[in-house]
């Protein structure tokens, strides 16, 4: 499982979908308590759920991860996690999964710089109130040094979509042919 970790506008969302149409990469749907977006699907970009189901979903060990973001659940199904996905997840998340040891699992963190997040945050219409908050708590909740294994740091902040995504790929696939 190839797994993105970035904070709030660093690309994870864009890489993965250039990594999903162009490298036969498949998205692992994660669930959510969050609200939808305008122009997101339930069941394509997550599984909205409410708090209460997700909860019921969590005693059941239905997931691999979990963690709150925001005052927000995300978590990814262990039925999902598989070589072929790509996830994107916080560093809780990622930490979280690393503690079951699955060796083909590749942690990427994406870096970027915070005048550019914000930037791109604007562009996307996020409210300036969120965007600031999101500012602030990205830098307590994606702290690298929190995150227990990094395979591959890629900096997003002056490259395009298809270039990281190609780098992400190869470095990937090499890490898998390792593996075999």
């Amino acid at each position: 499982m190839l797994i993105l970790i970035g904070a709030s506008a660093s690309g994870k969302t864009e890489i993965a979908k250039e990594l999903i149409n162009n490298y036969n990469m498949n998205k692992m749907i994660t669930y959510t308590t969050r609200e939808k977006r305008e122009n997101e699907i339930n069941g394509i970009d997550y599984h909205f759920i409410s708090e209460a189901k997700f909860l019921e979903l969590k005693s059941q060990n239905f997931f691999i991860e979990t963690s709150i973001y925001n005052h927000t659940y995300y978590g990814t199904s262990f039925k999902q996690a598989k070589d072929d996905k790509v996830l994107i997840v916080d560093i809780n998340g990622a930490n979280n999964i690393n503690k079951h040891n699955i060796n083909s699992n590749i942690y990427v963190y994406l870096h970027t710089l915070e005048n550019i997040r914000e930037e791109r945050m604007a562009e996307r219409n996020d409210k300036p109130s969120d965007i600031k908050k999101r500012l602030i708590m990205d830098k307590k909740v994606f702290d690298e040094n929190l995150l227990d294994k990094i395979d591959l740091k890629v900096d997003t902040s002056n490259h395009t979509t298809k270039e990281l995504a190609k780098t992400i790929y190869e470095f990937y696939i090499k890490k898998i042919r390792e593996l075999l």
